[in-house]
């Protein structure tokens, strides 16, 4: 057993090297072949793709499909960073558009304030809400305006279309203002066409009740409602609302200013009032200067 194997051994180990040499032989043949630059060799190597190729186009079908397999991953691979960078890019387009509508609802407000139409005597200042210092008990803002500016308390406030409320409180850079819609704000109005007078009342509610009317009947829903000017708290002809009615026929006013955003604010400078001393002489005016002797002959008589 042991003379067969090494027989075997023998004879597998010289036909192996002859495989092995021919081989080598075949693949140098093949690449001489493909290196020589001759019009014969050109053509030998076409006739032979030709003949051989297309038989083999079954093993080439697994080669081609995971190349196009590979292919179309690198694809996918692209296409996932384009949707990542629009996506981004999508992002920063919506940051951008945000901050155009608010430079445009700004620039709007701004443009109303400077083509609101008012009494020709009356001057005027802007200014930028800070901050909303409201709660359900009060209703206020605060402006970057205040003593240095030349505010006072009692001032309207008004944004780009109608009144908004009055200085309450006023610091040195900053000013307070109680809104319509203030519990604590009491208004004089007038209601047009009818010239009702009445007063407006604030409730802590975005549509203030109107209270003291003298002839409820002659008011209609979508009459306007303008200040009054009594007792000098705000120059008459500023436009405060509309009359509404609630679902209880309760008359109200639904106001002009939009509330929702009070970025800028005019406060009105109003004339100020001469105050009154002396009440009597509202009755009876001042008397002439009258001679000694003159005196003497009334005092008599």
């Amino acid at each position: 057993m042991a003379r067969d194997r090494n027989t075997h051994t023998h004879y597998v180990r010289p036909i192996r090297r002859i495989l092995v040499g021919l081989v080598v032989f075949l693949l140098l043949a093949v690449f001489l072949l493909w290196r020589i630059d001759s019009p014969r060799v050109e053509r030998f190597r076409a006739a032979l793709v030709d003949r051989v190729v297309p038989n083999f186009e079954w093993a080439m079908m697994p080669v081609t499909a995971a190349a196009g397999m590979i292919e179309d991953f690198r694809s996918y691979q692209r296409i996932y960073q384009q949707n990542q960078e629009l996506r981004r890019d999508l992002q920063k387009l919506k940051s951008w558009k945000e901050a155009a509508v608010q430079l445009e609802q700004q620039n709007a407000k701004l443009l109303a304030l400077n083509s609101m139409r008012l009494d020709p005597k009356l001057t005027s200042i802007s200014g930028v809400v800070l901050a909303d210092s409201g709660s359900p008990f009060r209703q206020s803002v605060l402006l970057n305006i205040g003593r240095r500016d030349g505010i006072m308390d009692g001032w309207a406030t008004m944004d780009g279309i109608g009144l908004v409320g009055r200085i309450s409180g006023v610091g040195k850079n900053t000013s307070r203002v109680i809104l319509l819609t203030d519990s604590n704000s009491r208004i004089p109005v007038t209601i047009q066409p009818s010239g009702q007078r009445a007063l407006l009342v604030g409730d802590n509610s975005s549509r203030p009740p109107v209270e003291f009317l003298e002839k409820p009947e002659q008011v209609r829903p979508g009459d306007r409602v303008v200040t009054s000017g009594d007792g000098g708290v705000f120059p008459a002809g500023l436009l405060v609302g509309q009359v509404a009615k609630d679902p209880d026929r309760r008359l109200r006013v639904q106001l002009t200013a939009d509330y929702e955003r009070l970025d800028f604010l005019r406060v009105l400078r109003s004339r100020t009032y001469e105050a009154i001393t002396d009440p009597g002489a509202l009755l009876i005016g001042p008397q002439p200067d009258l001679p000694v002797a003159d005196a003497q002959e009334a005092n008599d008589g």
